[in-house]
């Protein structure tokens, strides 16, 4: 039996998103959190560590090496493109804001590759609107472009992508490269050149990023669906073949090149089989993702007669399906749960979009209503606590931030103010056009998600940066340790984490040599976290206690410091 397709849109439904207020969208997503602030703990300040050793010249470029550790994250590529842009920047820049620019290409070439990605979907022939008695429906080219500002609007409205994609850490050239990869794999069909160049680039930066397995997994599952799926005119079945061909022989020069540079790691790490355990996993699932994996699941059950359909699949569905099931099983069975997630957002949101024609009036007012309730709240709550710092009252917002970031002044700035207030006034016309009388188009019903979305990260990195510097950066920390060691010539350190090594060399500007290496230094860092399982037999014939440093909004970063008992070299 034929099933036809769920999707009935007329043309009046497919009007586009003018695109002067899409690329103005996009850019305030983007620009905020890469611009004003410092690293911050974890992998954002051990990445940039590590770009630093290399544009530096302390580390070799094909083994990046922060004193003598290698970098968690087998990765090549993000590492060098934050030394490049460090190498080039000019004196003036600071240096982890020179190596934050090819991140923020990294971010923008995403949201790109997704839209073209969702886009060249919705041109298969399979995922096409039923076609009127007379006439009427949505032109392919038209349809196509409205899925695909939908698709856009769904990836930036997913609530993980925010905060990780604007981390200068291989997370976001992973993501990148996957979303370039998922937009070459989508356009074969319909373009040479492009989208075999980015296929190209995607496979093998995924590689360079640190997942060459998901890099191999990707174009041999891809090469198969291409072999399965119905041949779109103009294209024939011996030109299918030869792009099936193609893709093989691409992914096996990328898993040569992950050999020769010795990329290969085994990660497998099984979720613990405890229900604290799997409850963490469900939740992380359920608000990462959010609000994409419903919207595709009903795309999943309204397709669910084109997924596979008199034994050929449908490419529009079972590509990004292939891509969000990768990453779900890295998801599983990585230590990084959250990270390789990450990388199943741009097929999700395309999945995402393809419900979009089939979505009812009442499941869209449900959408926009818990939308609007949810980000206004937080929006507010955002402002409130602003105004709370900024005058004292409300008092309980006030003193909440002093007890959990003791020792934090805020001050007033009129810029941060000025974007805050425009984009808040935004969304108020935003929600105002929303839900007044107006043309319907089917992207409608994700413009407040993303809109949302937008808006809380834009107060957050505006309203909030200051206080989130100071709690998230370990500069506060490395400042009073810098006030006890003052001009050491060098400190020896024992048992620091990279990202506490990475903050000292760069918040403290210290020469940090290994203890027990032959430099022997006046000070010795010692991270209290890993005391007991250090080896301090003969610390208190060299060492003696001068007393411990705490990082003032987080009291697990305690660094624990001795003075040598003779000179150096005595």
């Amino acid at each position: 039996m034929n099933y036809p397709t769920p999707a009935i849109v007329s043309q009046g439904a497919v009007r586009r998103l003018p695109r002067v207020a899409l690329l103005l969208f996009c850019l305030a997503y983007v620009l905020p959190g890469f611009v004003g602030r410092g690293p911050w703990k974890g992998a954002d300040i051990t990445a940039f560590g590590y770009m630093a050793e290399i544009a530096f010249g302390a580390s070799d470029w094909l083994t990046p090496k922060l004193l003598g550790l290698a970098p968690e994250v087998d990765a090549l590529l993000p590492y060098w493109l934050g030394a490049w842009a460090m190498k080039i920047a000019p004196a003036w820049m600071a240096p982890d804001l020179a190596a934050r620019i090819p991140f923020v290409l990294l971010l923008t070439l995403s949201l790109f590759a997704t839209w073209y990605g969702t886009y060249y979907l919705a041109r298969s022939p399979e995922a096409q609107p039923v076609a009127f008695a007379f006439g009427g429906e949505a032109l392919p080219p038209d349809y196509a472009r409205a899925l695909a500002d939908g698709g856009l609007l769904a990836f930036i409205a997913c609530l993980g992508l925010a905060q990780l994609s604007h981390e200068t850490t291989p997370a976001l050239a992973q993501l990148c490269f996957t979303a370039l990869t998922f937009y070459a794999l989508a356009a074969l069909p319909y373009r040479t050149v492009t989208p075999w160049l980015a296929g190209i680039i995607g496979l093998a930066g995924l590689a360079l990023s640190g997942a060459p397995t998901l890099a191999a997994l990707i174009g041999a599952g891809s090469a198969v669906i291409y072999l399965l799926v119905r041949a779109p005119e103009p294209e024939s079945a011996r030109s299918k073949l030869w792009m099936t061909l193609g893709l093989l022989l691409v992914t096996g020069a990328v898993m040569g090149m992950s050999s020769w540079l010795d990329l290969w790691r085994w990660r497998i790490e099984f979720p613990e089989a405890t229900g604290q355990e799997w409850r963490s996993l469900g939740r992380l699932l359920m608000w990462f993702t959010w609000p994409a994996w419903p919207l595709a699941l009903w795309t999943l059950w309204r397709w669910r007669h084109q997924l596979l359909r008199q034994g050929v699949l449908g490419r529009h569905l079972a590509l990004p399906l292939w891509f969000v099931s990768l990453s779900l099983v890295a998801t599983f069975t990585t230590a990084s749960a959250d990270r390789s997630l990450l990388l199943s957002l741009p097929a999700l949101a395309a999945l995402a979009a393809f419900s979009l024609p089939t979505l009812g009036r009442s499941v869209a007012a449900l959408i926009d209503w818990f939308t609007l309730l949810f980000f206004s709240g937080c929006a507010l709550i955002i402002w409130v606590v602003w105004i709370a710092l900024q005058t004292g009252f409300p008092q309980q917002p006030a003193a909440n931030v002093a007890r959990l970031a003791p020792g934090f002044e805020h001050s007033f700035s009129i810029a941060p103010f000025l974007i805050a207030a425009s984009a808040t006034l935004a969304w108020a016309w935003l929600t105002k056009w929303r839900i007044g009388r107006h043309r319907a188009a089917i992207w409608k019903s994700l413009v407040l998600p993303a809109g949302g979305a937008a808006l809380c990260w834009l107060l957050l990195m505006t309203l909030w940066l200051p206080l989130l510097d100071y709690a998230r950066s370990y500069g506060p920390l490395v400042q009073r340790v810098v006030r006890v060691v003052k001009l050491a010539p060098c400190v020896e350190t024992q048992g620091l984490s990279r990202s506490q090594l990475a903050a000292l060399k760069f918040h403290g500007h210290l020469s940090l040599t290994s203890s027990g290496s032959a430099t022997q230094c006046p000070w010795l860092i010692v991270d209290k976290r890993n005391l007991a399982s250090l080896d301090l037999t003969m610390m208190p014939l060299q060492w003696v206690l001068d007393g411990t440093v705490q990082h003032p909004s987080d009291q697990a970063e305690t660094l624990i410091l001795y003075k040598r008992l003779t000179r150096p070299g005595l």
